[in-house]
């Protein structure tokens, strides 16, 4: 069943709604009321980034990235601390 949230929906179209929120809740016109609808809005819209961004696959370039950060990480054979050597 596909995720309720997952409308199709890109991280640039979040930024661009949270960019014309934060020009709304900075207009001396918005109301208390409405910066606080505004608010619940762009929290939602975080969520839905964050949730969007943990999901999405890896690129080709972080997918290579990554193996080679986890081969300079990984312990060579043979190779120990100076300490365990004396």
């Amino acid at each position: 069943m596909a995720d309720p949230q997952d409308d199709g929906t890109t991280i640039a179209e979040l930024n661009e709604r949270l960019d014309r929120i934060v020009a709304e809740v900075r207009s001396k016109d918005t109301t208390l009321e409405r910066g606080l609808d505004l608010l619940e809005e762009a929290i939602g819209l975080g969520t839905r980034a964050v949730d969007l961004v943990d999901t999405a696959a890896p690129s080709a370039d972080e997918r290579e990235e990554a193996s080679r950060a986890d081969g300079a990480d990984a312990p060579r054979p043979g190779a120990g601390s100076e300490e365990e050597e004396e």
